[in-house]
């Protein structure tokens, strides 16, 4: 289910998830794990950002020598271009700077560059930032900002998750090493999945589907449930949490090179902590697709050697050198077995409706009508659909 949060920001365009300090510097200390010089002599571009408010800016200026970055780049979007409104009052940084200009302050992007030891007290850090206007708004399409990607080696940030399509797309265009916070559904999307399968992309090594706690602005709407799991996190005042957020990444870490530790599927159907699994004489094989369910990544056999439907949590531990990644049981990808004509969906409360929905998922047909779940009829037979399941199956050594 997709956290309320995401929904309302895609409802109201409410974008400004402004990630934490922490978050960021876990997962970049991940790919420095791996490698400690994958970022040095290199420049970095946070386009969706403002140091004035966000984290990213402020870690990667507070680690320039340490990192041995050769630039920074930032830009911030101008709040009048801002789908979600929200009040707004120039920062004391932007109104006490030479270049104020009150007439450009709400219509026009800004960019922050970190390069050179201003201040000259020997180091580089976030008091030589430079900044200045933009001549558009700050917009990740236009040309201005896209000549800062074909500039950067890296791009880092939390762009807007109502964007994240068009994001994504905007970066594998400039053919650029990147890391960005988005929705871990947005792995089941036609223009994600094939990039993951062909192993352009993957997920980040920290905060995936866990509470990742976000700022929002000064008045943003805010389900009160997760304010308050954000506050019972430590988080008091404006913020929210995320409960299915991750990242995502081209920037190698060894977390993805583990491979998982499992069991047989005799053991597994013996002795795995999970009912659905547990005591059962063999897993349910889809039909309409020629794979078997495994609800948990830590139920997936050791030994068995077809192909595997497995939740899209598992790619939070998919290990490359363990598993090929075959498909994903979504209408679009299109390896799908069967077509179901209409059905009749009936809820958990008996509430009978005509829907198409079998033909986007897998199915498995049951012998007899399910219990306390949504089923469907076809034919005289009972169905159930799975959520998007990743198709996959073991390497052999």
């Amino acid at each position: 289910m997709a956290n309320s949060n995401l929904k309302e920001a895609k409802a109201a365009k409410n974008d400004e998830f402004y990630t934490q300090f922490h978050d960021i510097e876990i997962e970049m200390n991940a790919y420095l794990e791996y490698d400690p010089n994958v970022f040095k002599g290199k420049t970095i571009l946070l386009p969706c950002d403002d140091p004035e408010w966000s984290n990213f800016t402020r870690f990667f200026a507070a680690k320039f020598d340490e990192l041995g970055l050769k630039k920074l780049i930032s830009t911030s979007y101008a709040p009048d271009s801002k789908k979600y409104k929200t009040p707004y009052q120039p920062s004391l940084f932007e109104q006490e700077a030479p270049q104020f200009d009150s007439a450009k302050t709400s219509v026009k992007g800004k960019i922050f560059v970190l390069e050179q030891d201003k201040s000259g007290d020997g180091r580089i850090n976030i008091d030589d930032l430079e900044w200045e206007y933009l001549n558009g708004d700050g917009d990740f399409r236009s040309k201005e900002v896209t000549k800062l990607r074909d500039e950067a080696d890296f791009i880092i940030t939390n762009p807007p998750f109502s964007l994240f399509r068009e994001f994504l797309a905007w970066i594998m265009e400039g053919g650029k090493r990147f890391a960005v916070i988005g929705n871990m559904n947005a792995i089941t999307y036609k223009e994600v999945f094939p990039l993951i399968k062909s192993n352009q992309i993957w997920l980040g090594a920290t905060g995936n589907g866990n509470d990742m706690v976000f700022g929002v602005p000064e008045g943003a709407k805010v389900d009160d449930k997760d304010r308050q799991k954000a506050a019972r996190l430590g988080y008091v005042g404006n913020y929210t949490r995320l409960g299915n957020s991750c990242w995502f990444t081209s920037i190698e870490h060894g977390r993805r090179h583990q491979p998982l530790s499992l069991m047989t599927m005799a053991d597994n159907l013996r002795y795995s902590k999970h009912k659905e699994i547990r005591g059962k004489t063999t897993y349910a094989h889809y039909d309409n697709y020629d794979a078997i369910e495994v609800p948990f990544t830590d139920a997936i056999p050791s030994d068995y050697d077809g192909v595997m439907g497995v939740p899209i949590s598992f790619l939070i531990k998919y290990c490359p050198e363990q598993f090929e990644i075959l498909g994903i049981t979504k209408t679009w990808f299109g390896s799908a077995s069967k077509t179901y004509p209409e059905q009749i969906q009936v809820d958990r409360h008996g509430e009978e409706s005509r829907v198409t929905k079998l033909n986007d998922g897998a199915v498995l047909l049951h012998s007899e009508v399910p219990q306390n779940e949504t089923y469907y009829m076809v034919d005289g037979k009972y169905y159930t659909q799975v959520y998007a399941r990743v198709l996959i199956r073991h390497i052999k050594s």
